[in-house]
């Protein structure tokens, strides 16, 4: 935390974390918002669970990491989450067409669309991206 705020990004933090000097107070608005800037806002959770629950709650399903050695934990995170792309050791700047190999986006989806026009079992699919890394991020 202290990194991010020696680098200029605006912590906004629940009670354990704004014992930190320099920690804003979090409201429930700041769990869902995507600031597109350089502000984060953190809450300590008790164990995994607990941070499922916390994304199940407020998360886009559209992409969410986890960081950690533990096996375990990464394949527990995986499986109960129902995010488009699940992440391990990486950073969440690589969800992106280009990084997947798909070119340009034209949008994101956070949903299961479903299909218009003629069905057929591809046009049902959808996809969900399992992404490991050992610390991987974007230049």
């Amino acid at each position: 935390v202290r990194a991010l705020l020696d680098a200029g990004v605006e912590v906004r933090g629940d009670a354990t974390l704004q014992g930190i000097e320099g920690v804003s107070q979090a409201n429930d608005d700041d769990w869902g918002h995507e600031y597109l800037d350089m502000v984060i806002a953190a809450k300590v959770v008790d164990d995994l669970d607990g941070a499922i629950s916390h994304i199940r709650t407020y998360g886009s399903q559209h992409t969410d990491c986890i960081v950690t050695e533990d096996d375990a934990a990464a394949d527990r995170f995986f499986q109960r989450l129902d995010s488009a792309i699940l992440m391990r050791n990486v950073s969440t700047q690589f969800a992106d067409g280009g990084e997947f190999g798909m070119g340009a986006e034209i949008g994101i989806a956070t949903g299961k669309m479903h299909a218009r026009g003629p069905v057929g079992a591809t046009q049902l699919t959808s996809f969900k991206y399992l992404v490991t890394g050992d610390g991987t991020v974007r230049n």
